[in-house]
């Protein structure tokens, strides 16, 4: 009886960690609330703000980056987003308002309800990036993100691939995360343009952990070979999981640093397409 008992105990003992092993298999790997860059619908906004915003909610997305809507006041643009249960977590600004006037950045982004704001470009002539461009940047950066901080907000920059420039025994962006204060200055990756300034997302991720506070969520189209442009055609934005990209691999080590906003952007002429085809992709990961 004894070792019946024993026999049926261990046979309990399997089937429930097999059970275990299906439940981790089943868990998503993307469980965050969909976002998207606000830019993905440039065309869609000065026609409507509210009928854009309802196109938005009905692909089931929460979460929106946006530095507000043309003639229209923050809060007014806010309301409407609120009530379409959308909310702006990350707001944008340029790099010179950041260098003339940071305190209207934070009176922007607090508008909004932002906790993060985000510039993507730092000025250059022409596909001239150079370590001069990058040490200005450094001190606008951790000038510009103590003010931020003191506001309570987070300021980060996105990278948009002329960063990966070589630059002594690594890459200009390699020169700014080291020379920018970790209290005042986090990144946004963008995934697109990382790939596109032939770096390797995964390997940044690991890299520099949790200086990486935000994500594009953004494919580059196979068989495209980046430069340092910073520039690309907009039809080689494409449906997340057709390009070159390693979402799995990504967004797992995104996961583990900490990084809870993600956004869709697709800058290409069919994001009323390929954005929720990006989301159905991200549900079955």
């Amino acid at each position: 009886m004894k070792k019946q008992s024993y026999t049926i105990a261990l046979t309990l003992l399997f089937l429930l960690s097999i059970g275990d092993t299906f439940a981790q298999k089943a868990k998503p790997l993307f469980n965050f609330p969909f976002g998207v860059q606000a830019y993905t619908f440039r065309n869609h906004f000065p026609v409507s703000v509210e009928n854009t915003l309802d196109k938005i909610k009905a692909m089931g997305i929460t979460e929106i980056e946006s530095s507000g809507a043309k003639g229209m006041s923050n809060a007014d643009y806010k309301k409407l987003c609120n009530d379409r249960g959308i909310s702006i977590p990350s707001a944008g600004c340029s790099y010179e308002q950041l260098e003339k006037n940071p305190q209207e950045v934070v009176d922007n982004a607090k508008a909004l309800g932002a906790k993060y704001v985000m510039c993507a470009w730092i000025p250059h002539k022409g596909n001239e990036f150079t370590i001069e461009d990058i040490k200005k940047a450094v001190a606008v950066f951790n000038k510009a993100g103590k003010v931020l901080k003191e506001n309570g907000l987070i300021f980060c920059y996105h990278d948009h691939g002329y960063e990966f420039r070589p630059y002594e025994d690594g890459t200009l962006f390699d020169y700014l995360v080291k020379n920018t204060n970790p209290a005042y200055v986090s990144f946004e990756m963008d995934v697109l343009w990382t790939l596109h300034g032939r770096a390797n997302p995964e390997a940044l991720l690991q890299k520099y952990g949790s200086r990486w506070r935000l994500m594009h969520v953004k494919d580059l189209k196979k068989g495209i070979v980046g430069d340092f442009s910073g520039h690309t055609p907009a039809e080689n934005d494409v449906v997340l999981g057709t390009g070159q990209a390693n979402w799995p691999a990504i967004l797992k080590i995104a996961k583990k640093i900490g990084i809870k906003h993600y956004f869709i952007e697709d800058e290409s002429e069919h994001e009323l397409e390929n954005v929720p085809l990006s989301i159905t992709y991200l549900k079955g990961l």
